[in-house]
């Protein structure tokens, strides 16, 4: 079990934020992890053909070391909630050649490293900018394609967590954030976790939801920056399964019509009107009614997300959709 010192007075400094480069990395798990990874399968036969002969063997022997250890410094923790790609690369850009070096060396302690890693050795500088390059080249290839559904799945749960928290206080942005996840109000444990206890040293701890993190949390217990959890976000599922939706609930299907149910379950994850309109076979003209029908009974809201326009469920709609075998006439 994974441990982590926490006290209510760290409630203070939590942060929620949505990294490309955490997207990134865990993305690289999905790639090379098929059997943990199932659900990520359509995604990674896409991709393939694109990364072979791409020329990423640096990254790809960087995040994929026989230690199962990737580094820290790859993923350096936002210091915005909402970072670009290459905000995100100029730290990583600057990141000190020592580190660099050690970290790289780790992924591969006690095996031999091709000449993609021991170049870090010698021309830790070469070395860097040269996987800075890659990542750059895998994101355009990979990510880039999903990458508004990703953002959108990421602003969706902040947006969740943040409504709690008001309603509920800064103790509610750790409910229910994950199974595997138990906060006791002096430790955040992580069940199934790599064995370890940590503490925040002053730090903030920043929560990273990630739509490639698959059903698992990853801790990130050191860095300068600070300490940071990923997680998947609510709803995720539904980044990599639009052809088959998640069916409504009878009762509500019942109360709404079956088609506007199905639109607020849908909005598990944010969707466009266009995507709300693809996904359930509907014409963009009636998808947009019942999205309009659901925003106009407090259901749902829309947010622009760059050029979109995306709805997501209000705290109202969360509390419907949650219905399920409950008889709607009271009785």
């Amino acid at each position: 079990m994974s441990m982590i010192e926490f006290a209510p007075a760290d409630l203070v400094g939590l942060r929620l934020a949505h990294s490309p480069l955490v997207e990134v990395v865990t993305s690289g798990f999905a790639l090379n992890r098929p059997r943990e990874t199932w659900l990520y399968g359509s995604w990674a036969a896409r991709v393939r053909p694109l990364l072979a002969g791409a020329g990423l063997r640096t990254f790809l022997a960087v995040i994929s070391g026989p230690t199962c250890y990737v580094p820290d410094f790859l993923t350096p923790v936002p210091a915005t909630a909402r970072p670009s790609l290459a905000e995100e690369l100029r730290v990583v850009a600057a990141t000190p050649l020592d580190r660099v070096a050690a970290e790289v060396a780790a992924a591969w302690a006690g095996h031999p490293a091709p000449p993609e890693i021991r170049r870090f050795d010698t021309d830790p500088a070469g070395g860097l900018a040269e996987l800075v390059r890659q990542v750059q080249r895998y994101f355009e290839l990979a990510v880039a394609p999903v990458w508004p559904r990703l953002r959108a799945a990421a602003e969706g749960e902040i947006a969740y967590r943040a409504r709690l928290a008001a309603e509920d206080g800064p103790q509610a942005l750790l409910a229910g954030l994950h199974p595997r996840l138990d906060w006791d109000g002096s430790a955040l444990r992580l069940a199934n976790g790599k064995p370890g206890q940590w503490s925040l040293d002053g730090q903030s701890l920043t929560l990273l939801p990630a739509g490639f993190a698959g059903p698992r949390v990853y801790p990130l217990t050191a860095g300068p920056a600070g300490r940071a959890l990923w997680y998947p976000p609510r709803g995720y599922g539904q980044l990599w399964a639009q052809a088959a939706p998640a069916e409504p609930s009878a009762p509500l299907a019942a109360l709404l019509g079956s088609t506007r149910a199905g639109v607020l379950t849908l909005l598990a994850v944010p969707a466009s009107t266009g995507e709300v309109a693809t996904t359930l076979g509907l014409s963009p003209a009636t998808a947009s009614h019942h999205l309009t029908t659901l925003r106009n009974a407090g259901l749902v809201v829309g947010e622009r997300v760059g050029h979109r326009l995306r709805y997501r469920r209000t705290a109202l709609g969360e509390q419907l959709s949650a219905i399920d075998g409950v008889r709607i006439d009271g009785r």
